[in-house]
Parts: C-alpha cells; structure tokens; sequence
C-alpha cells in the first residue's frame, strides 16, 4: 500500500501537524500545491509518491489540492483507503481463502503470489500447506480453513489416552490424527485437514463407534503430544523384565572353523540378551525383516510381516549404540566405522533352527540404522502348490519348467516373490540327473544338490563372468539371479539356443513387459522371440485371517470391482481383526500370477518388435490372465480382499 505524508493528509483535512485549524491562504497568496503529487506540466514526467509497501500507491497516483474540483479525494476517504489494497495488489486467481488471509492481515500479497506459484507448479498442492511450509503461522491459518469448512478449531490441551492407546501412536503419527474427548455419544477427534473423511471412517472402524465428531487442529499440537508420549514411555521400557526368559545362549553364532570367535569382552549381558529377544520374537511372528531405528530422543524396532512393517518394541535410546554394536560383532563389522555403509551376514541357531541374517547398516542423522534380512530355508521349502497358482496356471507353469532349453523369466518388484518360486521350481527338477547351477548377487539359501556362484563385481566376478564359466561345467539347467544388462542377456540367450534351459529374473511390471526390456536392452527381436519360452509376472497379496474373517454386504464401490471382472455376489468375506493376526485381519501371503507363453503366433510378433501396449492386447486376446484378473478370482474364492488387489496390482485395460 503506497504510504501517504502525515502532513499532506493532515492539510487535506484542513489542520496543521499541530492539530490547529489551517489558516486560509491570503488573497495575495495562491494556495500552494503539493509537488510530490500533483503533475503541473501534463507534458512532464510524473513523479511517485513514497511506495514502500503493497496498496494505493502508484507511479500515477495523484491528489489534487483542497481547493481543486470535486473530483478531488476526500478527507474520510483518504483515511480509509490507507487501509484498503487495491485491487491490483491481489494475485490474478486468488480465491475467497486467499482474500481472507489477505484481510486478516496473516499474510502478504507477495508471499499469497509466491504460494500460488508454488502450487501451480505442485499439482495435487494445497495453498494452506504451501503457506505453512514457508513458514506462515499454522495456528491462523488453519483457523481460516476451519472457518471456510465450518469446523470448530482447538488448540490441544488435553486428551484422550485411552482410546490413543487404542488407536496407536504409529497410526495418529503417520495420519496426524487425535482423539480429545468424549461428547454424550460421540468421540471428539482431531485432524489437520479439513477433507479426512475417510481417515475419521478408517478411525471409526478401528475403534467400532457409531459416530465421530471432526474438529480441527494443528499439525504442531499433534507432534507435541506424540513426543511427550514418547518421551513418557521410553524410561519405563523395564528391560530387565523383558529379558527375564531370555538367555545369552538362546542365539548361537555359528562359525567357521577357520575363523576366530571375536566377540568384546565389554558388551554387558543384558545388551546380548536383549539382541537375542529381537531376533527370537522375529522368527516366531513370521517376520522377514528387522528394522532397528534411532530417533531424536527414542528408538523403535519394527518387524516387516506379511510386507507390512508394524512398531514392535522400544527399547530405551541409550541402549542403541551398544545394540548397533553387538549386530555388527555378529556380522564381523568394523564396530569403529560409523560414517560408511556396511553389509554383512549372521549365521545363527535360533531354537534349534540354523537361520542367516543379511545385515546392513547406514548412518544417518539421528544414528546408525540397522536393517536385518531374515533368510530360513523353510520359507523356500514351500511346494510349488501351496504358493496361490491356480490350477490352470499351475499346470503351465511345470510344462514349462520341464522344457529340455529356453529361457524362462519371473518378473516383478523386489519383494514380490519371485526367489521362491524360482527355488520352489528348481525342486520340482530330477537334481540327481541334472546338473543345475546358479548364479545370485548375494546367495541368500543354501540348496542341497545345486552348484551355487555369488557375484563380486569389486573382482571382477560379474554375472557375465560367473555364466561364461557354468557354460564350461557341461550345465543342464542354470538359475540367474536377474538379467541386467545386454552382456548377460546374451550369454543367457546363447545358452538357451544352444540346449540350455535358463530361468531367471527381470524387474518389469508384467509379463510383456519383460519382452521388450530384452529387446531394449539391446537383444534383437528375433533372438528374443526364439530363445524365450515363458514369462510368469508375480505379486503378493495378504491372506484374510481364517479366524476372524467375517461375511459383509457389499459395497457399491467394491461391487463395481467385481462386476467389472465377471464377478455377482452380495456379500464378500471381510477381515474383522483378531488377536492371533495382530488386528490387522490377514495371516500368510499368497502370489497373484500372470502367465504368459510364447506361442507360434506371438513369437512371429515379438519378430516385429511391437511396443508394450500393442503386445499386451494380443496377449490378453490369446487368452493371458493378467495379475488384476487372477486376484479377482482369488478375491471370489475369499483367500483375500479387494483393498489388497487394488494395492499391488495396476488396471491394464
């Protein structure tokens, strides 16, 4: 806003800067003009007034003297457009929020302008989180957007502790989400963003009420309250209780012979015993990952179960550095290096079973984090049956596998499966006639009866490398750990058109996809189509729990799902949740499958080099089952629902 002189507005109004009355200009004496303001030479440049904000001023703005034609400015409004913007101080595009902000003096119209900048180049952006994030003060701002909602907005001063507990401290962290009180009937719970209609149902279900009233809050309340918790609950983390059943031998490290124990005499007995508590409650809730975790003020170990990762224990934050430490004895780590990453591994018997660990290890702000692979032979050991194939799919997938050469691809994202299907198929082979060798980046399962190679790429002992020499050992079937690059690519093409039969992995989203990532690679499309006998494309989903899982009405969301994909049914089987899966409704996993075999008539088309999207037509027209399709039909038979399909698989139609 252009800033007027006191003394020219006070003159305007008829009085001195002293406040008297302004004495007449004399008839001998013309009255006098203000030269900041007033052009005398239409033909001369005009000069601006003072401008050192946003609002009335201009390089045009002009005030005529008092005695001029009524056109003048007048006294009453001179004195309120010093608090009125004009209008071309507010951003082309700007909306009743933005005004209202601009009114409540909250912010200016340079950072409203930057904000909206911002947001254009940020799509799916809200303007109150662009402001807050500049640095705009939340609590005005998010009372604006509660006024524009019509919400009650508060600022946390207390709260309901035990329906947080219910809840869970993870869940209000990661949704910013907090239950205030009780109101007659209804439960008060605060959010930060106007529109959580879906969180306040997902928050209603886990806590089976009826109905819920929406207030908002600030995101800084929130984050408070979770850190006093936090804080709260680390020194009454009694570990002495925990590790009462615990004992240091629980764990056993298994060696070498050639290798010298070296463990350190100063680790205390609680910190090994708690290291063998972690490792022990992994195993016995099925988990395939350890993540060990330092935070500001706590730490936190989280389990990854069933591809979820779930908070398991807090242990007190001193302790993670002696943790830290004792891992990285049992991986043979350099303990003093704490600025690298390292990888390592644990050879362990945990209650009688000879388990690995893969151990690795970054450092990061608030400490080192240590995330541990859980690699038992019995997770491979599980029958080509009971993965989740389908009869039809099943059946293909052995025919294929029996093939005397070709090459024969498991595609899909790290995590998905495909090392045990692979191991899982390489049982169903006569080891004791065939010679079946692999080469993996790192070996993760040792497997009786198989030749097994790891790569070191530091010497030279690439993928390439490792399969030109299985070529000299008179192979029958070799297993690559995943095609890469064009070098591999073709010595497993040349392997598999001179009698080889070669099964490995790609990282594709499906089945034809895998096709033309050979061929981008740099494999000609007529090799491609000659050596490739099969891609099967992969997923996992989580199994409905067998003892919670209830029969519900479907929804018209769900049943447009399901008719889309050839399926009538009026109810479904739902997960209620249950102590033995943890509340979460699921147990287990199963494998959603997409087969695709290349026949004569697609073999000619891949010659072509056709682009994916024309490919997988032809593919889906041949009769291919894509992984949506079979985990439909899975959602049909009840193994699990439609949330879980809609979470790992893409519509291709």
């Amino acid at each position: 806003m252009g800033k007027f002189d006191l003394d020219d507005l006070l003159e305007d109004l008829g009085r001195t800067p002293s406040g008297q009355p302004l004495e007449p200009p004399t008839p001998d004496e013309p009255a006098a003009e203000d030269d900041a303001f007033v052009r005398n030479d239409p033909n001369e440049t005009p000069r601006p007034p003072d401008i050192s904000g946003e609002g009335l001023g201009n390089a045009n703005t002009q005030i005529a003297p008092h005695n001029a034609d009524p056109t003048r400015v007048k006294p009453d409004d001179a004195l309120t457009a010093i608090y009125k913007p004009d209008a071309q101080d507010v951003p082309e595009g700007t909306d009743d929020f933005g005004r209202c902000l601009l009114e409540r003096a909250i912010i200016t119209t340079e950072q409203l302008a930057t904000a909206q900048r911002v947001m254009k180049q940020s799509p799916g952006s809200r303007l109150p989180a662009i402001l807050m994030d500049s640095g705009i003060d939340e609590v005005a701002v998010q009372q604006v957007v509660a006024d524009f909602a019509r919400l009650p907005f508060e600022r946390i001063e207390e709260y309901d502790d035990q329906t947080l507990e219910k809840l869970g401290t993870e869940f209000c962290k990661a949704h910013l989400v907090m239950p205030l009180r009780t109101e007659g009937s209804r439960l008060v719970v605060g959010t930060v963003n106007a529109d959580d209609v879906f969180r306040l149902d997902d928050v209603k279900r886990r806590l089976r009420i009826p109905s819920i009233k929406h207030v908002l809050v600030t995101a800084a309340d929130i984050k408070a309250i979770l850190e006093e918790i936090g804080e709260e609950q680390t020194p009454d983390v009694d570990v002495n209780e925990i590790l009462a059943d615990v004992s240091e031998h629980d764990v056993e490290l298994v060696k070498d012979t050639a290798e010298e124990a070296t463990m350190d005499e100063a680790e205390s007995s609680p910190v090994v015993r708690y290291v063998n508590h972690i490792i022990q409650t992994a195993l016995k809730e099925g988990a395939s990952d350890i993540h060990v975790e330092p935070e500001e003020k706590s730490m936190k170990v989280r389990f990854r179960i069933d591809g979820v990762l779930f908070e398991m224990m807090n242990p007190p934050r001193a302790m993670h550095a002696s943790l830290t430490s004792r891992l990285k004895i049992m991986a043979n780590l350099d303990i003093a290096e704490r600025r690298l990453p390292q990888d390592g591994r644990i050879r362990a018997s945990v209650m009688g079973r000879q388990i690995d660990l893969r151990v690795s290890t970054i450092p990061t702000p608030k400490g080192e984090k240590t995330v541990l692979r859980i690699l038992d032979n019995r997770s491979i050991r599980v029958p080509l049956d009971e993965l989740g194939f389908s009869e039809d799919t099943l059946m293909i997938w052995k025919n294929q596998v029996r093939q005397p050469h070709g090459i024969i691809l498991v595609t899909g994202p790290t995590g998905s499966g495909k090392t045990t299907t692979l191991y899982a198929s390489l049982q169903q082979l006569d080891l004791r006639r065939l010679n079946v060798s692999t080469v993996e980046d790192p070996v993760e399962y040792n497997l009786e009866g198989i030749t097994q190679l790891q790569t070191h790429d530091k010497i030279g002992m690439t993928f390439g490398v490792a399969l030109r020499s299985l070529m000299r050992q008179d192979p029958d079937v070799i297993m690559l750990g995943e095609i890469r690059d064009m070098e591999t690519a073709t010595i497993a093409i040349q392997a598999a058109m001179t009698g080889h039969l070669v099964l490995s992995t790609l990282h594709t989203n499906d089945a034809p996809s895998s096709i033309t990532r050979l061929i981008n690679i740099g494999i000609e499309p007529f090799l491609v189509a000659g050596a490739v006998r099969s891609v099967l494309a992969q997923r996992l989903v989580r199994r409905m729990c067998e003892h919670c899982a209830e029969e519900v009405p479907v929804t018209d969301e769900i049943s447009d799902f399901l008719i889309m994909h050839g399926i009538t049914a009026e109810t479904v089987r739902h997960p209620a949740g249950c102590a033995k899966c943890r509340e979460t409704g699921y147990h287990g996993r199963a494998g959603l499958y997409e087969m695709l075999v290349l026949d004569d008539h697609l073999g000619d088309q891949v010659a072509r080099n056709p682009s994916v999207t024309e490919f997988r037509r032809q593919c889906t027209e041949r009769g291919m089952t894509t992984l949506r399709q079979d985990g439909f039909m899975k959602v049909a038979k009840g193994i699990t629902t439609v949330e879980e399909v809609l979470r790992v698989t893409e519509s291709t139609i």
